[in-house]
């Protein structure tokens, strides 16, 4: 769906020196919108010319409101693109696409383990909000750089969920040092649900993280999904440019576009060792 979104609130999220941005749009997306999907939005410098930058910039969804047409978008300001993005003010409309790709799925029952790094946590919030609403239990993994960082990106908002917080901080400001990986496998380690099936994880941020939750998940027997972060060009699968390899049930190589088939796969059929 091509549609305008009009901007409701775009501001600073925590620390400045994040770089963090929340911005809120109106429109119909919201009606469709599901938990891992993204939006392609057009951003143009009008003091250079109207096609430039050319691409949209692929957005995760961060928060749903179907009652109120609203979806959230955070962002971190990364390269010229969001750059131009920042500059939206409250009022202003903006070309988007949306909503795209394919989403999480959640399990009838039992527990839901989100695994989140850095500001991968974005797209797992809705995700959140739908599993406690079909009363799964969830509990939350969060890696970050630091307290300042994890404070930004939102951390006062899964407190207020009341779920289980399991954070970890690189430098050791707040929560465990080390990888967000490492609480993971502990609990594990002593969760007589996971033998039994009755967990399921959904897991968001780096390619290397992504990899190793998957390589845990398989150790113990507990299905997980990911969802890759790729350059888009087109972002409706025609350009090519975000293929990813994967495996099937037979152990054949496939392809398939990370726009358009994704982003959420099963960890299990990423061919993590490929460039996606």
């Amino acid at each position: 769906m091509l549609t305008e979104g009009q901007v409701v609130v775009h501001e600073s999220l925590g620390d400045e020196e994040q770089r963090l941005r929340r911005l809120v749009l109106k429109g119909p997306i919201a009606r469709t919108a599901q938990a891992g999907q993204f939006v392609a939005i057009q951003v143009q410098d009008s003091s250079i010319s109207s096609f430039d930058p050319l691409l949209r910039r692929p957005i995760s969804i961060a928060g749903i409101s179907s009652e109120r047409d609203e979806i959230t978008l955070l962002y971190r300001i990364q390269g010229r693109g969001t750059e131009i993005l920042a500059r939206a003010k409250c009022g202003d409309k903006l070309s988007v696409m949306g909503p795209l790709g394919k989403g999480f799925s959640l399990p009838e029952k039992g527990e839901l383990w989100l695994v989140a790094g850095g500001i991968g946590i974005f797209p797992l919030y809705p995700l959140a909000h739908r599993a406690l609403t079909q009363g799964l239990t969830v509990r939350l993994f969060w890696g970050g750089e630091n307290k300042s960082f994890l404070e930004s990106a939102g951390l006062s908002s899964w407190k207020a969920l009341g779920i289980p917080l399991h954070l970890s901080t690189l430098d050791g400001s707040l929560g465990q040092k080390g990888l967000v990986t490492g609480q993971a496998q502990e609990l594990l380690e002593k969760s007589s649900a996971a033998s039994g099936g009755h967990i399921r994880a959904a897991a968001c941020g780096p390619k290397k993280m992504m990899q190793a939750v998957t390589e845990l998940c398989k150790n113990y027997k507990v299905s997980v999904e990911v969802s890759l972060e790729e350059r888009m060009g087109c972002a409706v699968g025609a350009c090519l440019g975000c293929v990813c390899t994967l495996i099937d049930e037979a152990g054949v190589l496939i392809h398939k576009k990370v726009c358009q088939d994704g982003p959420v796969f099963r960890g299990e059929e990423v061919v993590w060792d490929e460039s996606c």
